[in-house]
Order: structure tokens, then C-alpha cells, then sequence
């Protein structure tokens, strides 16, 4: 499908509308991270007080799953979390395209989480960790083995998939309808907000999941 008329080319990208959005929201967050930073107040106010209280959920969410030495993944968990949301965010602009409703952005968001949870597991625990894929008895490893390896390979690809199928199906409703009534869809428009909040959570929530996974010692 062509997209619509965009607001921003990369000259050599503009098969690849994806990337140069994916550009465009890091910009936003470095922009907004500098922002802050600048401006920084001991009682915080405005855009730093929501980005704080996104952060102690955030790490409130890391806590309950992980336990308080999760708290080294926080930095992976809220850029996933701030950069999923602008990027699903940026799509319901007119002009603009989320770059999650490329599965292929999904795809290499999915991957890191899926070789660091793998690398944490193998950290934490050593060999004891590929033991769980064998499962408790030496006998049922034939049945176990291939259940366990595509239970993992599964979940990067339901990561991905879930995301690009809901930003992608939201922003084709609502252009659709936006070209039949010459107008912005606005009950749309507000489904398309809570979508995107709710789909950087479940996104985020997962990875956290799979980290715990990772983490928690092996039976």
C-alpha cells in the first residue's frame, strides 16, 4: 500500500518512510530529554512531573516482576516505554507515519529484549539455565526440547506482531475514515490514544516478564 503524503523525507529513504520516522521520534525524546534536563525543579512540574510519575510506574511495574535488583533494567525498559509510545503517538498526526506500524521496527525492538533476557539467563544462572529447556526429567527432553525452544522463538514474533497489528490497523481505520468525511475522525483519534498507551504497556510489560523469567532461578 503507498502511504499518503508525508511531512518528512530522507533523501535514499523514501521507500523506507519507517526509518525516517524512527529518526524523527528519537529527535522528539532527545529534544524533550534536554528540555528537562534543562529546566529541572526539585517539585516537579509540567512535562517533567508526567515523565517522573511514567517512571515510578515504571519502576514500580520492574519491582513486583524482577524485585528490586531489576532496577538495572529500567534504563532498556523506559526507552522501549517512551520511545513505543511517541512512535505509536506520531501516526495519528495527519502527514505522519508511526514507525510501529512497520513490523520491521517492532521486529528489532523485540530481538534485543529476546537476546538480553537470554544473556541475563545465562549471566544469572550459567549452564543450569539451558537445563529448563530439557525439562525436570532426563526422559521427557524429547517432548520438551523443540515445546521450549519454539515457546521462546514465539515470543519476539508475538512482540512484534501484536504491536505492528494494532498501531498498523489503527492508522488505516483512521485514514480511511478521514477520506470518506474530509474530516479527522475524532472518537477515532481518541481510541487511537488509548491503544497506544495500552500497546506500550503490554509491550513493556512483556519484556519485563521475560526478564523475571530470566532472572528467577531455574526448577
Amino acid at each position: 500500500m503507498t502511504e499518503p503524503l508525508l511531512y518528512f523525507q530522507i533523501l535514499g529513504l523514501e521507500q523506507y518512510p519507517h526509518l525516517t520516522y524512527t529518526w524523527v521520534v528519537m529527535i522528539i525524546l532527545l529534544v524533550m530529554t534536554f528540555l528537562i534536563r534543562r529546566n529541572i525543579e526539585m517539585v516537579p512540574k509540567g512535562i517533567q512531573n508526567l515523565v517522573e510519575l511514567i517512571l515510578i510506574q515504571l519502576v514500580q511495574m520492574v519491582d513486583d516482576y524482577i524485585g528490586p535488583g531489576g532496577r538495572r533494567f529500567i534504563p532498556l525498559i523506559a526507552t522501549l516505554a517512551f520511545f513505543i509510545f511517541v512512535a505509536n503517538i506520531i501516526g495519528l498526526f495527519p502527514g505522519c507515519l508511526s514507525p510501529t506500524a512497520n513490523i520491521n521496527t517492532n521486529v528489532a525492538m523485540a530481538l534485543v529484549v529476546f537476546l538480553l533476557y537470554q544473556f541475563v539467563g545465562y549471566q544469572q544462572h550459567g549452564t543450569k539455565y539451558f537445563k529448563t529447556f530439557f525439562g525436570p526429567v532426563w526422559w521427557l527432553t524429547p517432548l520438551m526440547l523443540p515445546i521450549e525452544i519454539l515457546s521462546h522463538l514465539a515470543r519476539p514474533v508475538t512482540l512484534s506482531l501484536r504491536l505492528f497489528g494494532n498501531i498498523r490497523g489503527e492508522e488505516l481505520v483512521i485514514l480511511v475514515l478521514g477520506t470518506m468525511f474530509f474530516l479527522l475522525p475524532l472518537p477515532m483519534m481518541l481510541f487511537g490514544i488509548f491503544t497506544s498507551i495500552l500497546q506500550t504497556f503490554v509491550f513493556v510489560m512483556l519484556a519485563t516478564v521475560y526478564l523475571s523469567l530470566a532472572v528467577e532461578e531455574p526448577h
